[in-house]
């Protein structure tokens, strides 16, 4: 078996945003009244076993995690962006080691993890993004960022290694920000380097339709507002299709949902749409509301739940 059929057997999986503009604000439910606590601290909260056990029971078989976006907040230790960036242990990047112990309570149900990252390192930090070399308007990324991004990204492969089975690398846009091939190979090899069987997608943004960014991308990042588009086939010029979209349904405009609470589509659609996916060979990510201790929106808990009974 292929590591891209193993991975299309996992049928399909859930996403969580847990990122400090999130569980971190105060102002958001998803902080649960925690406080403005220390990135670190929010990250303590996390109940690793509870959420592996709530999966276990939605019957998916994988789940993804971010490791960050945009700010200066990392989900796990890292001495090379403490290096660049000139944090301490704790300060930007949380001490705790989440994807680590994640990887523990997954693997007792045979439940993979995979790692959101991405392309734009911790742009809204004027002074951290100025030491990496990419910061707002995000205009004409240069090599130089990438090879210091890269190595952040590097240390993290090589500590988790095949515990993680793919990687989803958010914004690395080709007309936006200016990404090249050689550009994408730095994050591509700091990854096969360290697990030559992982799957890896460079996000290029929302497209109309399952299609492939980089040329040795071996996972379709497929992010769509909503579980509208189907892939035609299960592998798209040798990468897997795959669909991220959001569960959740905010009713503000031009916010589709993202780690937001509600439902969009009942769990019959949802079941139907993750089975036609599957027919052709393709696997669905559905993105849900996390809380800071990483259980659900109950809402969403009891959609997925039925759901994962019907795949």
């Amino acid at each position: 078996m292929t590591n891209l059929e193993y991975f299309a057997s996992k049928k399909w999986g859930v996403f969580h945003h847990y990122l400090s503009r999130l569980q971190g604000n105060v102002q958001k439910p998803h902080n649960q009244g925690l406080g403005e606590l220390p990135w670190t601290d929010i990250v303590d909260k996390f109940d690793v076993e509870k959420l592996a056990f709530t999966l276990y029971k939605m019957n998916v078989g994988y789940y993804f995690i971010t490791l960050m976006q945009g700010t200066n907040a990392m989900l796990a230790p890292n001495a090379t962006y403490d290096s660049i960036a000139g944090t301490k242990p704790g300060e930007a990047c949380a001490r705790r080691d989440l994807p680590d112990e994640l990887f523990k309570a997954l693997s007792k149900y045979n439940i993979d993890l995979c790692l959101y990252f991405t392309g734009d390192g911790p742009w809204t930090n004027d002074e951290i993004g100025c030491k990496f070399g990419f910061v707002h308007p995000r205009k004409n990324i240069s090599m130089d960022f990438c090879q210091k991004w890269s190595s952040v990204l590097a240390e993290y492969a090589e500590r988790y290694g095949d515990k993680v089975k793919a990687w989803w690398i958010d914004g690395c846009y080709r007309d936006y920000f200016g990404y090249t091939e050689e550009m994408y190979e730095l994050y591509h090899n700091a990854i096969l380097k360290a697990n030559p069987n992982a799957l890896v997608g460079f996000n290029d943004g929302v497209k109309q339709f399952h299609t492939k960014n980089y040329s040795k991308e071996t996972l379709i990042c497929g992010e769509f507002n909503s579980f509208d588009e189907l892939p035609r086939k299960g592998i798209i010029n040798g990468a897997l299709a795959h669909t991220l979209a959001p569960l959740g349904y905010n009713p503000v405009p031009n916010d589709y949902g993202w780690g937001a609470p509600g439902i969009r589509h009942p769990e019959k659609f949802m079941a139907d749409y993750i089975n036609a996916a599957n027919t052709v060979g393709g696997v669905v990510s559905i993105d849900a509301m996390c809380y800071a201790d990483g259980s659900f929106d109950p809402e969403q808990e009891a959609v997925l739940l039925k759901i994962g009974e019907m795949i």
